[in-house]
């Protein structure tokens, strides 16, 4: 991907027209995104799916509201009448004598930034990308079973360039890179489904295409096609609670909707509630509500390595940074932003504001939200389990708007007995609430088994914008846990 050329003249003669107009602050947004999406289904490779997009956002701040408005059409005047518009919003808003918003301050900063790859894959052929794709499917053939398959492939490149009129000048650039496949096998009414590395399109990482190199799709085929057709022979769970083990690719998906969800402080503030939800950890219960046992730790830290939530500053200019949620099991952070973090009283933002493209406004997102791994290993985590399970991959998913109720299913689980791995079960389901179910975590594994796992598909605000987020974790082992079958 080219970078293109941005008016930067032009551009930074729209934020002095701003503050010259009124606007007690401003800031724009200048984007360009590249992205590749490949599907193969069964023997047919499907068009190639690719959008290129370049386009500027504007925020205008005038006695306490904000103003906001985007353009793709890059002229002066372009620019000055995206940026009246953008103004006059504000004032609009300003004249309903709604309480004015406070803003927490943000240092100026002069800044470049790329996140770390070594293969562009918008430099590569083709077929070189479909290659793994197309031959972890053709693994995957055979058996009469087998009903449908599916590999997949995406990338993404962005540029932002983020300026204010309180000086701040930043570019940044990202790539990120993911790939998967699933395999769905039938035997009478029986279906059942696997995926690798990871359900919801695979994983997603921060990275270039070494990145679906050390996947090694293909090698993994095997395993995963026996296990489906096990799977199509293997038994539901009865209704029951056990202790249950979580693997990361699981944990990737309850951290994501019953701690980064409920942790958006916009939520808990009640900005969501009409469309999104709310949360249950309101302000009130800031250091003092016990989130979990006091061997959970969860943090929002957007330095992390191969996170899709990992950046240099967020979309308010504010440094990507680590912020604690929960330590020792109590509650103790929310994910901020300028404006939610003064509402709370906190001294500055959290940097969690981002928007998925230039046309959009920048709302309070997940970084990479983790839980900090332990020290046990997965066999001193099972060893003295009488009777539970462990599951693995994520089927599908429910929670309620304070992500408080939750249920959730895998595609695949085994029997632990007398702290043995055994045979293996179908479709099985967990439920619980969020507290309760986070205070009965009893063991979590070590750095070792600890994976960071990317979600593409988080959706939030109206109208709807999707972003992907990362999720850290190990096993984790939980007790007393109601169970079940989605089967």
């Amino acid at each position: 991907m080219a970078k293109f050329e941005f008016p930067r003249d032009h551009i930074q003669a729209t934020i002095k027209h701003l503050t010259q107009a009124g606007a007690e602050y401003a800031d724009i947004r200048c984007e360009q995104t590249l992205s590749e999406h490949l599907l193969v289904m069964d023997d047919d490779i499907l068009p190639a799916q690719h959008d290129h997009q370049v386009g500027v956002a504007m925020r205008a701040f005038y006695q306490g509201q904000w103003g906001f408005a985007h353009t793709a059409v890059l002229t002066p005047e372009s620019l000055q009448q995206t940026a009246d518009t953008a103004l006059s919003l504000a004032k609009s808003v300003s004249k309903l004598k709604t309480s004015p918003l406070q803003l927490c301050p943000v240092e100026p900063v002069q800044a470049r930034y790329f996140s770390p790859w070594e293969i562009d894959p918008f430099t590569l052929p083709l077929e070189f990308k479909l290659e793994p794709l197309v031959w972890s499917l053709e693994a995957l053939q055979g058996p009469n079973e087998i009903k449908r398959l599916m590999a997949y492939f995406d990338a993404h490149k962005r540029y932002k360039w983020f300026c204010s009129s309180n000086g701040s000048d930043i570019e940044q650039t990202f790539l990120e890179c993911g790939a998967g496949f699933e395999v769905t096998a039938q035997k009478g009414n029986v279906v059942a489904r696997r995926s690798y590395p990871n359900s919801h399109r695979g994983t997603l990482k921060q990275a270039g295409f070494e990145c679906i190199k050390t996947l090694d799709l293909p090698s993994a085929a095997p395993t995963i096609q026996k296990e489906v057709l096990d799977l199509l022979d293997a038994p539901t769970i009865k209704p029951q609670q056990a202790p249950i083990v979580i693997d990361p690719t699981q944990a990737a998906l309850q951290l994501h909707e019953s701690c980064g969800h409920a942790a958006e402080l916009d939520r808990a503030l009640g900005y969501e509630m009409s469309f999104a939800g709310g949360s249950f950890l309101q302000p009130e219960h800031l250091g003092k509500l016990w989130y979990g046992s006091p061997l959970v730790n969860i943090v929002a830290d957007a330095t992390c390595a191969e996170g899709v939530g990992s950046f240099a500053y967020d979309d308010e200019g504010v440094p990507g940074q680590r912020v604690e949620l929960v330590r020792e099991g109590l509650f103790m952070g929310y994910l901020s932003s300028r404006q939610t973090a003064s509402t709370l009283g906190l001294r500055s933002s959290g940097g969690a504001m981002r928007a998925n493209g230039w046309s959009a406004l920048p709302l309070i997102r997940m970084t990479n939200v983790n839980l900090e791994p332990g020290d046990a290993s997965l066999e001193e985590l099972i060893k003295d389990i009488d009777h539970g399970y462990l599951l693995s991959t994520n089927k599908s998913w429910s929670i309620d708007s304070l992500r408080l109720n939750f249920q959730f299913s895998t595609e695949i689980g085994w029997e632990i007995e007398k702290g043995k791995v055994g045979r293996m079960v179908r479709s099985p389901i967990y439920s619980g609430k969020t507290p309760e179910f986070w205070a009965q975590c009893s063991g979590i594994g070590g750095p070792a088994d600890w994976q960071i796992w990317g979600i593409p598909n988080c959706g939030k605000g109206e109208p709807m914008q999707v972003i992907p987020t990362g999720h850290g974790s190990s096993y984790v082992r939980f007790e007393n846990v109601q169970l079940g079958s989605a089967a």
